[in-house]
């Protein structure tokens, strides 16, 4: 090639080049920078008491999320440990009480990065695959997601209608199944428990009964499903209170690993629907995963059926008089999210 022939495609090479640096850049996982707080309080606790024991979930790193500069403030000695499910947890034991409140804030800044399954769409396979004696852990039933009968008769019908096959193709019938005849509705009573037999009857509920007949249904399929519960961010960067929780889930395909799942999301915003499925973004905060939780030490009543919030026992029992504040910064905050 001649030096006049390249100066005549130059321009068009450096477009070519131009176009392809801004390719990758958008398909870089976008991430967010914020402070978060959670103030935990146990009101009201009765004169007399022996004994009150207190526990915080704490929010540890993982490939999409990093926890930097952690402060607890407390009046009296606490321990963080890691529970048998892999949570981490902040425990308080005050003997004979003599104020009737205790207060403890979790200050800490974290950094998440959206969560994008590539493997579903472009690359090579996965070289080896999760263990399966680790992956049987995430085919066991929840008490209120049970693998019967029923709930296998449910997810085949599924399935063979949309005449999947694969674990991937069954998942994606799953998803497409419950995005569309689940509506996001938390009016009236049993919604929030993640009870799939209640939201197979009531086909409405939040992200816990979404994400309840989502995972049901793959792990009567014999695909491997796990929860992940947290906090979610407004996507406009800024500051502000969140009122309450959101959870999510992830499904084992042979070939791919883990892909993330959000099917109330979708619901919500059908325009995401093929977003979220293979992505979580990064506008959320992971708390713990699993139902059926038990803590460290061990609560004296039944595993949490999840823990997200604070929970206290009196004496034993299960006490009801908590309250939680959660409140998040952003680092650099700007007008607007990045468009999608």
């Amino acid at each position: 090639m001649t030096t006049a022939s390249i100066a005549r495609i130059a321009p068009a090479l450096a477009l070519l080049a131009a176009g392809g640096a801004t390719l990758a850049a958008r398909a870089a996982p976008r991430t967010r920078a914020f402070h978060f707080a959670y103030e935990a309080t146990v009101k009201d606790i009765p004169t007399g008491a022996a004994r009150i024991d207190l526990w915080i979930p704490v929010p540890q790193d993982d490939p999409y999320q990093q926890i930097r500069n952690l402060r607890i403030a407390s009046p009296y000695q606490f321990k963080i440990d890691m529970a048998p499910g892999g949570n981490r947890v902040l425990h308080v034991a005050v003997g004979h009480p003599a104020a009737n409140s205790l207060a403890i804030t979790m200050d800490l800044d974290a950094v998440r990065t959206e969560h994008v399954q590539t493997r579903l769409r472009e690359g090579p396979p996965l070289e080896r695959d999760e263990d399966a004696r680790v992956l049987a852990n995430y085919l066991k039933p929840d008490r209120l997601v049970p693998l019967d009968n029923q709930i296998r008769a449910w997810a085949r019908d599924v399935v063979e209608k949309a005449g999947a096959h694969t674990d991937l193709e069954m998942a994606r019938a799953i998803y497409q199944h419950v995005v569309s005849t689940v509506k996001y509705d938390k009016t009236g009573k049993g919604w929030g428990r993640g009870d799939i037999y209640y939201a197979c009857d009531a086909r409405r509920g939040n992200c816990t009964d979404f994400h309840a007949i989502f995972i049901g249904y793959a792990r009567a399929l014999g695909i491997p499903a796990r929860f992940a519960i947290g906090f979610p961010l407004p996507a406009e960067r800024g500051e502000g209170k969140i009122s309450g929780y959101h959870c999510w889930a992830e499904f084992y395909a042979r070939g791919i690993g883990w892909v993330p799942v959000d099917a109330s999301e979708a619901a919500k915003n059908p325009a995401k629907r093929d977003y979220y499925f293979g992505a979580h973004d990064e506008n959320r905060i992971e708390f713990s995963k699993g139902r059926d939780v038990i803590l460290e030490p061990p609560q004296h009543a039944e595993p949490l059926n999840y823990f997200v919030y604070p929970y206290a026992e009196v004496d034993g029992q299960p006490f009801a008089g908590t309250a939680f504040e959660v409140r998040y910064r952003d680092a650099v905050p700007t007008a607007a999210a990045s468009a999608r």
